[in-house]
């Protein structure tokens, strides 16, 4: 019976694993549908997020059974609870690769970034998906280290972020106000996609040690102290 029950936890874990895989997939593909005006690629990840949400839902259930059946205590009970956690937070992501498709069908045939705001567009979108990566990485190996340097890595994506609003709040800016609505939309979906993947991280730090991250963070030495 408990064979049986830790095999369920590690299922539990490749399903996480897998919507990590699938929605860090789904945003490089919205990307470039995006940047590449291309419809038939939009309408593909709009599609595809159907089956992250199926995962998510499949989860979400057989993690509660699993709460019901076994009542799972100390460190098996984070396992299931911090899943849970972690489904909501791919779930979400996918969501938001999803809606920067959407907008990518909005605006066919054009696409709805400036020409000039093309590199920065891809290099959120490329660094949403190393992030989402390494986020699957680290429910893999359950590497407290790797999961902390995320935080860090995400200090990138702000500053990506913080440049698309220095050009929106450029008074050359010629592009008119639709045109900065999906902008802004956009910035804001590739923060919030990349907070998701930190999220997923951090919640694997707790699983691991029962401490939260900030509170490892903030116990650390300084170097050079």
């Amino acid at each position: 019976m408990r064979d049986a029950y830790h095999e369920e936890l590690d299922s539990i874990g490749e399903g996480l694993v897998e919507m990590a895989r699938l929605v860090g997939s789904a945003i490089g593909r919205a990307t470039t549908s995006m940047l590449d005006a291309d419809l038939k690629l939009a309408e593909t990840v709009i599609a595809a997020d159907q089956k992250v949400d199926d995962l998510q839902h499949d989860l979400e259930a057989r993690a509660i059974a699993l709460l019901a059946r076994q009542q799972p205590v100390a460190t098996d009970l984070r396992i299931v609870v911090t899943s849970l956690r972690m489904s909501a937070d791919l779930e979400r992501s996918g969501d938001l690769a999803q809606h920067v498709a959407k907008l990518a069908r909005l605006r066919f045939p054009q696409s709805a970034v400036p020409h000039d705001l093309h590199a920065t567009i891809l290099e959120m979108g490329q660094l949403a998906q190393r992030l989402m990566a390494k986020a699957a990485e680290v429910i893999i190996t359950k590497d407290v280290d790797l999961a902390l340097q995320l935080e860090q890595d995400d200090d990138e994506m702000d500053l990506l972020h913080r440049t698309l609003f220095q050009h929106l709040m450029d008074d050359r800016w010629k592009h008119g106000i639709e045109t900065a609505v999906d902008v802004t939309l956009l910035g804001r979906y590739y923060e919030r996609f990349a907070d998701h993947a930190v999220s997923v991280a951090k919640r694997v730090v707790y699983l691991v040690t029962g401490e939260h991250a900030d509170d490892i963070q903030q116990a650390a030495p300084v170097e050079g102290a």
